[in-house]
């Protein structure tokens, strides 16, 4: 159970003083308000000693918004991120507000250090693309009453608004596509990942896989950035090595460029010697050939759900939001590499 949280109010009466004059030198206004030094050393010493920390919300509707809202995802220059990003800014903009961006690379000491950066000056909410062992911090937003929306994955352990995809469905009828076409040995190409996306991706082929009794052969990459060396050597060693592979299916698009170079090298035809799918759709894809087949996330409604919620949050008068929980689904585009066996 959370423990109570000290007001303002709590403070006063242990302290025996007003509210107001424990507000004055809360908002550093003590020298204006001629309240001496040595009442004000008392107050910050028992607001130190007791852990008091002030409420964001509360703050921001005595003092006014910043109208600034924190993006802060894995890669601004990924492709998805910075598309949806474009979409955020337009609509944040027409609301009023301002949009800064930031980048994790998934390291969870970055994001803590720039998520308390961004506390002290007074932002007004935050959309988090969540790094491994964040959960902590994540709670101490939500109980400091900031606006905070997870996207592109959440975290079960705690109960925060976010929005999502369907990912584990989208996989699992990516991989029956593939069966439905003829592939009995369907590899999935991903990466060692703890993220909840990734999980679910790799969960939706496996039972693909398991419904129409087929094996499984799973590749699981080094999480690492896409620009790092080696990716296409490893995928081009697990074709080799399961030669009896007629079907492929990749977890993102970057591994899926990484992979058409593996096939590319090894003089595989597609989709002759192997159907392709991956999820990601990316416009390089259509200009590839053949075409590539490729589940393509809903950006637009994914920004539009983002703004919805992270607009119904700083207009809540004080309350904070529950329950803003959306998953959205997503379309797959079958195109030449993935067209049945002739």
């Amino acid at each position: 159970m959370a423990k109570k949280k000290i007001s303002i109010k709590d403070i006063a009466k242990s302290l025996g003083i007003s509210i107001t004059t424990v507000s004055f030198i809360l908002n550093g206004k003590a020298k204006e308000k001629r309240i001496s030094d040595e009442l004000t050393l008392r107050v910050e010493d028992y607001i130190k000693a007791v852990g008091y920390k002030p409420s964001h919300l509360a703050q921001s509707l005595r003092l006014g918004k910043s109208k600034v809202i924190v993006f802060m995802v894995e890669d601004i220059s990924n492709q998805f991120f910075a598309s949806i990003a474009r979409e955020i800014e337009e609509k944040a903009y027409k609301n009023g507000y301002k949009i800064i961006y930031c980048s994790t690379n998934n390291d969870p000491e970055k994001a803590k250090t720039l998520i308390d950066t961004f506390k002290v000056r007074s932002v007004d909410g935050f959309i988090i693309t969540p790094t491994p062992n964040l959960e902590n911090t994540i709670i101490d937003l939500i109980e400091d009453e900031f606006a905070v929306l997870l996207f592109d994955r959440w975290i079960p352990s705690i109960d925060c608004n976010y929005v999502v995809v369907e990912n584990e469905k989208s996989a699992f009828e990516a991989t029956l596509h593939l069966i439905n076409n003829g592939c009995k040995n369907i590899g999935f190409i991903t990466v060692e990942s703890d993220q909840i996306q990734m999980k679910d991706r790799l969960k939706g082929y496996n039972e693909a896989i398991e419904n129409h009794g087929l094996k499984s052969n799973v590749l699981m990459l080094p999480f690492q950035n896409p620009s790092d060396q080696g990716l296409s050597q490893k995928i081009q060693l697990f074709i080799q090595q399961n030669a009896d592979l007629d079907g492929l299916f990749f977890a993102t698009n970057y591994l899926a460029f990484e992979g058409l170079q593996a096939l590319n090298t090894l003089k595989k035809r597609i989709p002759i010697d192997l159907l392709v799918v991956s999820f990601d759709d990316h416009y390089f894809f259509t200009l590839f050939q053949p075409n590539i087949s490729a589940i393509e996330q809903p950006l637009e409604s994914i920004a539009e759900k983002l703004m919805e919620g992270m607009l119904r949050m700083l207009d809540g008068e004080g309350t904070y939001l529950k329950d803003f929980k959306i998953t959205l689904p997503n379309t797959l585009h079958v195109r030449a590499s993935s067209d049945a066996k002739k």
